[in-house]
């Protein structure tokens, strides 16, 4: 196998090869990614015909806007989309990896919003903490509270101090200890009144929130490149944005 130097003089494991070769090796690769896509759309036509399951129960959120039920963060659109934000009660900020995820909603949101899909960041930590946090990476996108509803637990992105003790399932398999938070994305539909459960994904599931590891993908070490250990980081802990 022929090796390069990358910038830092160190020897790469990847293959050297002629345009050519290049060439060939691209072409069979774009059969697949065809295929791959093909598959996609496959899959998310089998995720839209999943059944809907009506909600019997209430939840109310803090929202900066006060009190709010689950059927008025719909926010007169018929479908909502909620990342699960992971921020428990006593947690001065999210997690480093919800956060990064959640640092690409705002380009998504006026888009959604046309196309009658609103989309809403849950936590369970207490709002004020949340809105300082919020104003402190610059979000714009409607954050809420979900402290005293059962809403994240009931939608597997929270965990009891049972459930920690003695196991729970998380992304749909029975993990020993899941911790008290958990990432996950839920999708809802309101109808005639009535909000109906659609979907959730959680772990890998939720990658589609966020481009930077799509873009890393295509990119000639891939995301999983060991060099920058300490990555990623909060938005504003970054070299050069005034951290």
């Amino acid at each position: 196998m022929s090796r390069g130097n990358d910038s830092g003089g160190r020897m790469t494991e990847n293959r050297i090869g002629t345009h050519e070769e290049w060439l060939a090796a691209r072409k069979e690769l774009l059969e697949r990614e065809k295929q791959l896509t093909r598959q996609a759309d496959e899959v998310a036509r089998q995720r839209r015909e999943l059944p809907w399951v009506p909600l019997e129960k209430q939840y109310t959120f803090e929202t900066e806007q006060g009190a709010k039920t689950l059927a008025e963060l719909f926010d007169g659109r018929s479908q909502l989309l909620v990342y699960h934000l992971m921020m428990g009660p006593e947690w001065q900020e999210p997690c480093v990896g919800c956060s990064f995820a959640a640092d690409h909603l705002d380009g998504s949101v006026p888009h959604l919003n046309a196309h009658d899909v609103t989309l809403i960041g849950v936590s369970r930590a207490p709002l004020e903490r949340m809105v300082a946090y919020k104003r402190r990476i610059g979000w714009r996108f409607p954050w809420v509270s979900s402290l005293g509803s059962d809403f994240n637990f009931d939608f597997g992105a929270s965990f009891t101090e049972e459930q920690q003790r003695d196991g729970a399932e998380y992304n749909y398999v029975h993990v020993d200890d899941p911790g008290d938070e958990q990432h996950g994305f839920s999708a809802f539909a309101l109808e005639n009144g009535v909000v109906h459960h659609t979907y959730s994904a959680y772990h890998r599931g939720t990658d589609a929130l966020n481009p930077t590891w799509q873009l890393l993908d295509r990119a000639p070490k891939g995301r999983e490149d060991g060099s920058h250990p300490d990555w990623p980081r909060r938005s504003d802990a970054y070299a050069g944005t005034g951290a």
